[in-house]
């Protein structure tokens, strides 16, 4: 949806999902810490107006907030100074729950921000771009995992090659080839243990997989590869489920982290490496 701006200076984008759940049980997911970690980013929320919010997106990428408006389970709003970056205006995001009939809730969050020009509009439409997927993953948590404790083991990896050549050869590593969604699939040997259903796969321009694991744990498995600059950043978020979530997620990841740097190795291991064979 392109930004909509008013006479007053206001800019904002919008979007929205249907998820399953009532009221109370979707404003635990987005209105608190552990909710939140479970299918976007870590994150810990002071649960009242003036509380502060903190989304970990990464060593020295930490997005603080303060909620400017409390009123659970319907809305809150929370305001970022810092708004995308040096230079940008602050933004104000408001997150709303409506129910629905069927067992469903409508949220939608709006990002808002006061500009007299247009140039951090593409920021701002790229963060909208960014919720469908991680929605997804809320979908998925609040149909199959509601209110279970969670863990997540981030990745990522960067590569001069291209964007389709990075999802190859992800996709040839784990073994996975010709998907469909509703698939059951397990990865190749040499890759780290992964099994579960194809929930949606994505070819071509927009390479984008999501499996809901039964092994090693319950969870969701997230995988992309993005264009940054020159380079290509191949994502590989794993959200694990239940009581034993904290403990897997503690042996996997040392293994998965060796497995990415295996399959892109890091810019400075790369340039080691070449320098030997000369």
């Amino acid at each position: 949806m392109p930004v909509k701006k008013d006479a007053s200076g206001r800019h904002s984008v919008e979007v929205e999902t249907e998820v399953p759940g009532t009221p109370e049980e979707v404003w635990q997911a987005i209105a608190t810490g552990p909710g939140i970690s479970a299918w976007f980013v870590p994150a810990k929320l002071e649960e009242r107006e003036g509380g502060a919010v903190v989304l970990d997106f990464g060593p020295g990428m930490e997005s603080e907030s303060v909620i400017t408006a409390w009123d659970p389970p319907r809305r809150f709003v929370a305001e970022n100074n810092s708004g995308m970056g040096p230079g940008s205006p602050p933004m104000a995001t408001e997150w709303t729950v409506e129910a629905k009939s069927g067992g469903t809730c409508r949220v939608r969050v709006v990002h808002s921000w006061f500009a007299s020009t247009d140039d951090w509009d593409n920021q701002f439409e790229d963060v909208e771009k960014g919720w469908p997927a991680f929605f997804r993953i809320l979908r998925i948590y609040l149909a199959h995992f509601r209110g279970q404790p969670s863990e997540v083991i981030p990745l990522m990896a960067m590569s001069s090659e291209s964007k389709s050549a990075v999802w190859d050869k992800l996709l040839g590593s784990l073994g996975f080839a010709r998907l469909a969604e509703g698939q059951r699939v397990e990865t190749a040997h040499s890759a780290p243990r992964l099994a579960g259903i194809v929930e949606r796969v994505v070819d071509k321009e927009h390479e984008e997989l999501f499996l809901r694991l039964e092994e090693p744990t319950s969870g969701v498995v997230h995988l992309f590869p993005i264009v940054m600059g020159d380079q290509v950043c191949l994502s590989v978020s794993l959200y694990l489920y239940g009581a034993q979530a904290r403990a897997v997620a503690a042996r996997e990841a040392p293994v998965w982290q060796a497995w990415i740097n295996g399959l892109l190795p890091p810019a400075a291991a790369a340039t080691e490496s070449e320098a030997t064979k000369t």
